[in-house]
């Protein structure tokens, strides 16, 4: 099993690397071809929104999963032992459910939907429901590393967690 999260883990780093990298050659590109070439490429513009909206929502469940995402636990470190862990696992539970209900199922729902209205992209001539799969996929993602976060919650001090 560890494993498998390690390999979920690296190719969620390296899928983020990755779309880093083409919003930064888009960008540098836009900027060459705008000022020095002096006709603006078209698609660049495009590409580079689609890229930011797959980075900020893959970051989204890259951030949970390495726990680096805002949180107040003023009230939580006061308590005790057993009502820190249960108040963690009430969290990550509405964080799970959250996840299900807005990004699995809402984000399939708007991927079906615009796949099914044969909506596409402007310039790139996409289909806009590949640009939104990125909401049920990270949806899952999240779904996953809540999951796991749960389940290291209640391990005993001897076990290593996932």
């Amino acid at each position: 099993m560890r494993t498998i999260i390690k390999f979920i883990d690296n190719s969620l780093a390296w899928a983020l690397i990755l779309a880093m990298s083409g919003i930064l050659l888009a960008v540098i590109w836009q900027v060459i071809s705008r000022y020095l070439l002096q006709d603006p490429a078209s698609v660049t513009e495009e590409l580079s929104r689609f890229i930011l909206i797959w980075i900020g929502i893959l970051g989204a469940a890259y951030a949970y999963r390495q726990k680096a995402h805002l949180g107040f636990n003023l009230i939580v470190d006061k308590q005790s032992e057993t009502v820190r862990k249960a108040m963690l696992t009430l969290v990550e539970l509405l964080v799970v459910t959250f996840c299900v209900m807005v990004l699995l199922f809402g984000g399939a729902a708007l991927v079906n939907l615009t796949l099914e209205l044969d909506q596409v992209s402007a310039a790139l001539g996409i289909q806009m429901g590949w640009i939104y799969s990125v909401l049920p996929i990270s949806g899952a993602l999240m779904i996953f590393y809540g999951i796991i976060n749960i389940y290291n919650l209640w391990l005993d001090a001897s076990q290593e967690p996932l």
